[in-house]
């Protein structure tokens, strides 16, 4: 049974589905976009190019957290730790500028950390974020490689992406 509307709406019911259609996949791609982005940036934690003098223990990693003991603070601040982990802060800005830690910790307040912990002021050797940030990290949610919302978010934009892709065909074949 076809439906009974004249030319115009027939057409300006299409026009209204393609848009919804162009929006529900550029909503999908934007999510993996974004995705692919994370997967980027935390691969410069592992990045041969980049950490070849620090040990693995004074390492930046995606927790957040900066392991370096108070006696380690000369050998961190000195060696090629400090430098390191400032490339790690570059490598991840200039991927993905609003990357989160797991802790929620901005790149920003990471260097902000390392800079203090390794000033020569009473500072010296405190690298705990917290005390420096005050408590203030983001509130937005932490970011995996690709979390399980990501993924049901992309999963979802496509299926409304096929779902109005077929009502459009069989909107299009009613008209016909």
């Amino acid at each position: 049974m076809a439906l009974a509307l004249n030319p115009n709406q027939n057409f300006t019911i299409l026009i209204i589905l393609v848009i919804s259609m162009f929006f529900l996949r550029s909503e999908a791609a934007e999510g993996e976009l974004q995705g692919q982005s994370v997967v980027k940036a935390l691969s410069c934690f592992n990045n041969k190019h980049i950490y070849v003098g620090c040990d693995e223990a004074f390492r930046l990693n995606p927790s957040g957290n900066i392991n370096i003991p108070v006696e380690a603070t000369d050998f961190f601040c000195s060696g090629p730790c400090l430098t390191e982990a400032q490339l790690v802060l570059n490598c991840i800005d200039d991927i993905l500028s609003n990357f989160l830690f797991y802790n929620k910790a901005t790149v920003q307040q990471m260097r902000y950390a390392l800079n203090a912990g390794c000033s020569f002021s009473r500072q010296r050797g405190n690298f705990n974020l917290a005390e420096y940030i005050g408590g203030e990290t983001s509130n937005a949610p932490k970011s995996t490689i690709l979390s399980r919302s990501s993924k049901k978010q992309i999963l979802k934009a496509s299926s409304y992406f096929l779902v109005t892709t077929s009502m459009a065909v069989a909107l299009f074949y009613t008209v016909l």
